[in-house]
């Protein structure tokens, strides 16, 4: 497999591991093996970023699934731009996103950027950020699905 070819495979296990439908779990055990040490996660689709280790966006996603408050969760990948130089890589998702919260349905689409470095076992994450759409901010047409 070449190197664009496993960063897709590691955000795509990413994926994986934070979907579940009704009555299932999210696999969020899974995430730890797919960060490097010192890695974060930022949701910065409000004011204020919402900057989190690995082990914090574990806890807190854990909490909203085991009490009942998330019941589904599903993203995916529909478009990407992916960059990789030596032991580096960018790739730029565009999601969709769907679930259930607190009784209340919710769908998104936005953009999510992962920044990959090759150790000396595999690909890992070591940053990702991600902002949903929302009125005055929509995705450009060079992040949009193809045809």
């Amino acid at each position: 497999m070449d190197d664009e070819a496993e960063v897709a495979a590691v955000l795509a296990r990413f994926l994986r591991a934070v979907s579940f439908g009704p009555g299932g779990s999210p696999n969020y055990g899974a995430l730890r093996n797919m960060f490097s040490v010192g890695a974060r996660l930022i949701k910065n689709s409000a004011a204020v970023p919402e900057i989190s280790t690995v082990h914090e966006f574990i806890a807190s996603r854990h909490e909203q699934a085991a009490t009942g408050r998330l019941t589904s969760f599903e993203e995916t990948e529909v478009a990407d731009i992916t960059e990789v130089f030596g032991n580096i890589a960018h790739r730029l998702s565009t999601y969709d996103k769907r679930g259930i919260l607190d009784g209340v349905e919710f769908a998104a689409r936005g953009v999510i950027s992962t920044q990959f470095i090759r150790t000396p076992e595999d690909w890992r994450i070591s940053a990702m950020a991600w902002d949903d759409e929302r009125p005055g901010l929509t995705l450009p047409h060079r992040y949009q699905p193809g045809p």
